[in-house]
């Protein structure tokens, strides 16, 4: 399998989820399987098969999550010398040319990216307009709704 790349910053919060999901998840639900058993008949206990559909949906997510990490390029942009291009995990500031509008935009892995902070995914039409550029370059992103022109004002590795 490829290596896909994540930020420092979406490794740090899987690796958080991971030991969450098992020092504190996995355990409760272990305890709430074995609440369940002591209650009795099994085919008809509700708490049962919930917990069983939990510890399954936890201990898929724990594999899930260990799979991502191990097929992880990590980037630390932070550790890059700052030259103004747009790369994986910079912090860019455009200008919407149209509206006049400022935008900031972290450039971030799949499983990082979200719009409402500000962080989009590597693939998204606006992040593959954008790497490769520099600061001060104008750049014409195709939407559903046409072409967004933007100029990129300012290029951030933290």
């Amino acid at each position: 399998m490829s290596k896909v790349p994540l930020t420092k910053r979406g490794e740090e919060s899987l690796r958080n989820e991971l030991a969450d999901l098992k020092s504190n998840r996995r355990p409760k639900v272990i305890e709430a399987i074995a609440e369940a058993r002591a209650h009795g008949d099994l085919k008809e206990n509700a708490e049962y098969h919930a917990a069983r559909d939990e510890q399954s949906f936890i201990e898929g997510r724990i594999k899930e999550v260990e799979s991502k990490l191990s097929n992880a390029q990590v980037i630390d942009v932070t550790t890059m010398e700052p030259t103004g291009k747009v790369i994986f995990g910079s912090t860019v500031t455009l200008l919407d040319l149209d509206s006049d509008e400022k935008l900031t935009y972290q450039i971030v892995g799949d499983d990082e990216a979200d719009l409402k902070a500000g962080r989009i995914s590597f693939g998204s039409p606006v992040a593959k307009a954008l790497i490769g550029k520099m600061e001060g370059d104008e750049v014409g992103v195709t939407t559903p709704k046409g072409v967004l022109e933007y100029e990129i004002m300012e290029v951030l590795y933290v």
